[in-house]
């Protein structure tokens, strides 16, 4: 039978986010201490450097649909007039809060999700983070403030830099006035490096499985990423990756799989599947398939970072995101890691609710097929609503799709 073989490091992992959850909800019922909410690819680092206590609705919307229980509160968006063809990350998420009910509650003990006190988004996702927070300004009554990203964006240029340095400083004054902190230029540098270090690290461990056998999935990687989000400018995070990298290295070392008799190398673009994570991932142990690489889990792969330039450094990392990037970059991207990671094929997620990270949509899976050779799949589903997945007809086709593969570069020596 396939198994999941878990890492030492993990035992460390759900230590570290237990002492974030708690650290956060302990601030909230702190008068002397603030919280900030941030988008998951927010300026973090800033908040940071002003004190905050960062919390991160994403997070907890992808907790909600591993736990399966988003369908069950996303029809209380739905009510209040959140339509069903938006973020299901933000119908689960708001539709819980009005339940008044988290997964935070069984799995760490808190009453509910910590109280904000100013709430930062960027819209290098997507603009429904702005509604998604807007949401909660007006609930809380505390500020909302953020900074609008381009889109599309090809090659990133000086204008784009400079457009969003200037938007990150002006953050700065609200920022100052809610923490009751002035700005400090080298705290902020300080938090940028434990950032730069957390990403250099994240990035190491993911590219372990460009190595044959690869060392972790996929699947794996959508758990380990958890100290990337929620603790990226901490050492505890750069504590952690430096364990987990150690770790990779052993099991390259001494040859261990994380797919037993690994035939096949895939590419997973898109979201995952968060209520079919551990189906998904036996589903591909069976079939002796390793999906070695995604952009999903790159996203916390910051190169430009810079402690010697913080906005700047900063602005350029968040606009060199995947998703924000035009379809000839994603193309060269998308090229670039295929050859790196020795890839036999490409499964695309097509999220129903999750347009702007559903690359399915305006060619880019043919292109990039011409351009690589590399065959592909598209299977239909979403990040949350499991209502629009349909796991019997996925697998069906996954199956399908890996048996028309051939002999693999692995099998050909290639």
């Amino acid at each position: 039978m396939p198994e999941i073989k878990p890492f030492r490091a993990q035992k460390r992992m759900k230590e570290l986010m237990a002492g974030h959850f708690r650290g956060v909800d302990a601030a909230a019922k702190d008068p002397d201490r603030k919280v900030a909410w941030c988008t998951s690819v927010g300026p973090a680092e800033l908040l940071h450097s002003f004190g905050f206590e960062v919390y991160y609705p994403e997070n907890h919307g992808a907790m909600l649909g591993a736990t399966r229980s988003a369908e069950k509160y996303i029809p209380l968006a739905n009510a209040l007039g959140y339509s069903p063809d938006i973020c299901s990350y933000l119908t689960s998420d708001i539709g819980a809060f009005l339940a008044g009910e988290t997964p935070l509650q069984r799995a760490y003990g808190l009453e509910g999700v910590p109280r904000p006190d100013v709430l930062v988004y960027n819209t290098n996702q997507c603009r429904d983070v702005q509604d998604w927070f807007s949401f909660y300004g007006r609930r809380f009554g505390v500020p909302v403030i953020g900074v609008n990203s381009p889109t599309g964006v090809s090659e990133v240029t000086r204008p784009h830099v400079n457009a969003m340095v200037a938007q990150y400083q002006a953050l700065i004054p609200t920022l100052e006035e809610v923490s009751g902190r002035r700005f400090d230029p080298d705290r902020f540098r300080e938090v940028m490096g434990l950032s730069a270090k957390t990403s250099d690290l994240w990035k190491e461990c993911l590219w372990q499985a460009s190595y044959r056998p690869s060392p972790l999935t996929f699947f794996d990687a959508c758990i380990l990423m958890g100290p990337a989000v929620v603790l990226r400018g901490t050492p505890e995070a750069v504590a952690f990756y430096e364990e987990l990298l150690a770790e990779l290295k052993e099991r390259v070392d001494g040859g261990v799989a994380a797919v037993e008799g690994e035939r096949y190398r895939v590419y997973w673009e898109g979201m995952p599947v968060w209520g079919k994570l551990r189906d998904l991932a036996l589903f591909f142990q069976e079939l002796r398939t390793a999906v070695v690489v995604s952009t999903y889990c790159n996203s916390w792969v910051f190169d430009a970072f810079d402690p010697a330039d913080p906005f700047e450094s900063m602005a350029r990392a968040y606009l060199e995101l995947f998703i924000v990037r035009s379809d000839d970059a994603k193309e060269r991207i998308m090229a670039r890691l295929i050859e790196e990671f020795q890839v036999d094929g490409v499964v695309y997620h097509d999220a129903k609710t999750c347009p702007h990270n559903s690359n399915t949509r305006y060619g880019l899976p043919q292109r990039l097929k011409e351009r690589t050779g590399v065959p592909f799949i598209v299977i239909y589903g979403d990040l949350n609503d499991l209502r629009c997945f349909s796991e019997e007809q996925a697998k069906t086709n996954i199956e399908a799709f890996v048996e028309q593969l051939g002999p693999g570069r692995a099998a050909a020596g290639g």
